[in-house]
């Protein structure tokens, strides 16, 4: 059942509760951790590369880790995943190597991937867009009659987005078994939520189309897990979308090219560093007696090991052939661009 916080309506929490969810046992707990641990590694490298100039821009998602590890463990290897640029590296929980989400950052070729292969779609960068085709590849699946469901994720910023509204509303008419995942970490880059909408909670919006909507507390990876595994059963039950609001505080800059001093409440953000959402977990599974020292030690030590494997190996790839640009757009290249880039 939903557990309710002061000043929060309806928001679900498990791990403050000291909660234990029915068929997540300790390997599955531990698996959450990895997952989490390697995204969370992934993050903090990537910033680093960042700043030594060996990736552009960068959009950080420290802190997110819980609503991605717990929303991918609720899915099974054939539901299909659709990410925002806030969820970049969510393949690496299918199997993607590390090198090749850190070539997509490079902007090099080798940073696409067949989406058949991971059950995970291009990542996606203009705000919303992709709800849509998160709806349609649902609704597709139902009309085969597979089993199969979809989960979107995007940030508060993209439910005032018209793309949204138009997927939302499709997935709801069609009955499509699509899972609407949004981040609300409160802020659209400089815009707070409270400039986003009149609506007193986000999940409110979920009934105007009438399917459930579900606020969860974003840094609690159990709660996120246990929202995401109700809505994909109802998904594989034939009751359509499901919309679930993680809520959190983004305690990091937007993108490496943002500087959120201007903005952000800074003491907010020293308050949620020290109850950030692995830390908070860790605290938890010790509290299980599932993790001690020597596990987190190693866990860390594979998760590091393989982000140094990644970025040698994105480092190695030669650089793409500027023919790339062109041969798909012209049949035959015009004589300036042939000159200026090609040549």
């Amino acid at each position: 059942m939903a557990q309710v916080a002061h000043g929060e309506p309806e928001l679900r929490r498990v791990i403050d509760e000291d909660r234990e969810l029915d068929g997540v046992g300790e390997q599955e707990l531990l698996d959450l951790y990895r997952s989490m641990v390697l995204l969370r590694t992934y993050d903090e490298r990537s910033l680093v590369y960042h700043r030594q100039g060996r990736i552009g821009t960068y959009a950080i998602f420290w802190n997110h880790e819980a609503m991605q590890a717990g929303s991918v463990h609720a899915l099974a290897r054939e539901d299909w995943i659709f990410p925002s640029y806030r969820e970049s590296a969510i393949g690496l929980l299918r199997g993607m190597p590390p090198a090749t989400v850190l070539h997509w950052w490079r902007g090099h070729p080798a940073g696409w991937w067949n989406p058949s292969e991971y059950n995970v779609a291009s990542i996606c960068v203009p705000i919303a867009t992709h709800v849509p085709h998160a709806a349609g590849l649902a609704w597709g699946k139902k009309l085969k009659g597979e089993a199969a469901c979809a989960i979107v994720y995007f940030g508060d910023g993209a439910t005032s987005e018209g793309a949204f509204h138009e997927g939302a509303n499709f997935a709801a008419v069609m009955q499509a078994p699509l899972i609407l995942f949004c981040n609300n970490n409160q802020w659209a880059i400089s815009t707070p939520l409270s400039a986003q909408t009149r609506a007193e909670t986000l999940a409110d919006k979920a009934v105007g189309y009438g399917m459930p909507g579900t606020r969860v507390d974003g840094g609690d990876v159990l709660a996120v897990y246990e929202a995401t595994r109700e809505a994909v059963e109802r998904a594989r039950a034939g009751e359509g979308p499901s919309f679930i609001e993680a809520v959190t505080y983004r305690a990091a800059p937007h993108a490496t090219a943002d500087d959120p001093r201007a903005y952000i409440d800074l003491e907010r953000v020293e308050q949620e560093k020290k109850n950030e959402c692995l830390g908070r977990y860790e605290r938890y599974l010790r509290r299980l007696g599932v993790l001690g020292d020597e596990l987190e030690a190693e866990i860390k030590s594979e998760a590091a090991d393989a982000m140094r494997a990644g970025i040698t190996a994105a480092e190695a790839e030669p650089d793409p052939d500027p023919e790339l640009l062109f041969e798909n757009a012209y049949v035959i290249p015009p004589p300036n661009l042939r000159e200026g880039w090609i040549d």
